[in-house]
Parts: C-alpha cells; structure tokens; sequence
C-alpha cells in the first residue's frame, strides 16, 4: 500500500538553458513531503531521524496504531531492497513503537541495494517514521508544464498507484486533462472537475478539489516543472491524502528557490558529476572509452552517435555549455583524463558563442599541465577558428586535427584501434 518516492530521472541528457550547474534536483521523500506540508496539502504525519534513539521517540511520538519506517534513499524499489546489516526491506510496517529502535539500528549507517541502486548500495543517514494510513482507494494526480498547451496541465486518473503509461496504453478513457490559464490559476469548477474523475464523491469531492488547488499552489510556489502525486489516495476514514510525491524543479529558479536547492547535499551524486557541476560542467559518465567534449547537448548527443557509427564507443557526455573560461576547459581535462576507462579525447567544438581561440588556449595549457597520455582529437569549428587552428598547430602538442565531426569520429577511433 506505500508508494514509494519515484528513482531519479534516468541518465538522459538534455539542453539546459543559461548557466544553471546542475541538470536535476531530486529530493529525499520526507523532503517533498515537508514542502507539501507547508502548503496546506495532507499527507501522512511523520518524523525524521538520523539515530535509532531518535526514531524510537518519533514512534512513541506519533501515538499512531500503525508506523511506518522508510529508509530515506533516491533509488526506487526500497521495499525489497536489503541492507548490508542483513535486514530485508528499507520499509517496514509495525504495529509495536517499540520495535522502531531496532529496525532502525539495522538500516541506519548501511547501505540499502536496491534494483535501482548501485551493486554496492546506498548508505542510509536518514529514516522517516510515519503514521501508517489504510488506502481505500488510490488516484494518480499531476501537474506538469506542457509546451503544446504553452502551459500548466493538471492529469489524473481514478487508476493510481500504479505505472501511469500503461493506464494510458490500455485504458486512455482513464486520463483526464485539465488545462490552466497561467494569469487566472486553477478554477474551481476545473478542481471540482478533476476531483469527480479522479471518482472523489459525496464531501471527499470538495476535499479532493481543495487538495488539487493547494498543489497547484505548490507547483507554482517552488518553480515546479511537475508535480506528480502517485497515490492521491481516500482512507476509511474520509481523508483525501498525498501518499507520495514526486516533484521536479525547473533548475534556472535555482537563483529564487535557495532554499529548496539548498536541501540537495550531493551525497548519492556521482562524485565526477558533483566536480563537473561545480564548473558549470554537464557530465553524465557512459560505459565506453572514447571521452567526448563538447558545447551543446544536441552536439554532444550526435557526437555520442557517429563515435558508434564509425565502431566506437562513447565513455562520457561532457557539454561545456556556452559561457567558457579556459579555466573550465582544464578542469574538463582533468575529470576526462581522471577516468581510467578513457583511451582517447575527442574534442567537439562548434563555436557560435564560444570563442575557438579560448578552447585552444585551455588545451594547450591542459595537455602540457596534465602531461596527456591519451590520443586527442580536436575538431573546432566557427568563431575565431582560424586563431584557434593556429594555437594548436604552433603547440608543438600531439594533437589530431579534424576537418569535420565525421572525420573527427573516425579519427578517435582508428587511435584506439592503432593502440
């Protein structure tokens, strides 16, 4: 019956506009469900807690007939997960307080494997301690920006709490939209709309339009890109409540949203993720051996497809965006050279706002700091080329020029081939 906080957007590269330095933030599930609380919208009372003392306080605390523990972690999949400690499962039902203690002494300080985690697991720091709520009945609720609507739409569906594509795949009677004006917000009659497809009847019906205009509050309170809610969930009782959560944040609000960015410790980040991002640096490692430095996501995913066009593989996606400093291009070096898996760079560079003669300098200076061991192949292309062209031709460096990105594909590849 307990949804857990949707897994991390997959690895899929995107265009991220302006100088934002992180492509996603995820936040811990008693994180959403704190933000949620804070706008009025019901979910189920819970306590956080770093040590098995505090967790069995919050049990004794929240004099509830039944608790829930959850291991607080990003990867999907916690129920069946299993903790290096032996203990079977990141969420636990229990009907004793007094057991909580001890559950949480097996989670707290050991790493949780699940089937979205790493092979060596994750390690738990935090739990949340909740009260356990029986679910009559369960909706799936969202709020999510659509460009062919050129804004907000609300989706929901009286099937919830399950995968949402395939009650759109079988049964798309079951999702209903919603679409709402951005200068006059979510009417009533549109929530009282939803709250009736959703299959809300009777009082619940009100309650549930309530709730849906409090998320939409919330959608637009923190520079939300979407709003999932899976379970929007009815108990015996005749409560309307939001049993999980999942919310996406639009990453250029950062400079508004300090305060909800700032709950984002980069602790299950991959660690030459969080270096490249303190560099205005996106990286996403992939599983070959040919390292890829380009501007652009769109260039750096084509760059991604002719390296395995012409019998390569890609071991990275690095898009060095548009505002360069050759300081930024070092340091881009430094994490491609880092990685073992790396048997020859391939540099990608269309320069429209990016100087060329920047990129070169940073090169140059990166090959002969780092003492470069691995092939480089530099195609530059665009503003102040020809400069460019002239810096690394005069290095006297073992660089490989290319004429174009097909050239410069099979040019990485015949060097690791010749190796």
């Amino acid at each position: 019956d307990y949804m857990e906080l949707s897994a991390a957007p997959g690895n899929t590269p995107g265009n991220t506009p302006g100088n934002s330095s992180r492509r996603w933030l995820n936040l811990q599930e008693y994180q959403s469900k704190k933000l949620m609380q804070e706008s009025g919208v019901t979910v189920q009372r819970f306590y956080v807690a770093d040590n098995p003392p505090d967790a069995l306080q919050a049990a004794k605390r929240l004099n509830a007939k039944e608790i829930v523990l959850k291991a607080q972690i990003l990867a999907g999949g916690r129920g069946k997960g299993v903790f290096s400690s032996g203990l079977k499962g990141g969420v636990h039902l229990t009907k004793d307080p007094s057991v909580v203690g001890e559950l949480a002494s097996k989670m707290l300080g050991y790493s949780l494997t699940t089937k979205q985690t790493p092979k060596e697991g994750v390690e738990v720091k935090t739990v949340m301690v909740a009260e356990a709520l029986d679910i009559t009945r369960e909706t799936y609720f969202a709020i999510l920006m659509d460009r062919a609507c050129n804004g907000p739409v609300m989706v929901g569906s009286p099937q919830g709490g399950m995968d949402i594509e395939e009650v759109a795949d079988k049964s798309p009677e079951l999702i209903f939209k919603e679409v709402i004006d951005i200068f006059e917000g979510v009417r009533d009659d549109q929530a009282l709309r939803m709250a009736a497809n959703l299959g809300f009847k009777g009082p619940l019906k009100r309650q549930a339009a309530d709730q849906i205009m409090r998320l939409y509050d919330l959608f637009l309170k923190v520079d939300a890109t979407q709003v999932e809610v899976n379970p929007l969930g009815e108990t015996p009782e005749g409560q309307v409540v939001c049993f999980d959560a999942k919310i996406s944040f639009d990453d250029n609000a950062e400079f508004r949203q300090k305060a909800v960015f700032a709950l984002d410790d980069m602790s299950e980040s991959d660690p030459t993720e969080t270096e490249a991002a303190k560099w205005d640096l996106k990286y996403i490692g992939l599983d070959g051996n040919i390292a890829c430095f380009v501007n652009g996501a769109g260039l750096a995913m084509a760059t991604c497809d002719i390296i395995d066009l012409h019998g390569g593989k890609p071991a990275n996606f690095l898009d060095l965006g548009g505002g360069v400093k050759e300081k930024q291009v070092y340091e881009a070096f430094k994490l491609l050279t880092a990685d073992p898996k790396v048997e020859a760079i391939l540099v990608n560079i269309f320069g429209g706002i990016v100087n060329c003669a920047i990129i070169a300098n940073g090169i140059t200076k990166a090959c002969r700091e780092l003492e470069l061991k691995v092939p480089l192949v530099v195609r530059l292309e665009g503003t102040n080329v020809q400069e460019a062209k002239r810096i690394l031709s005069e290095s006297g460096l073992p660089i490989v020029a290319a004429n174009d990105l097909d050239d410069a594909a099979k040019k990485a590849v015949a060097a690791i081939t010749r190796k």
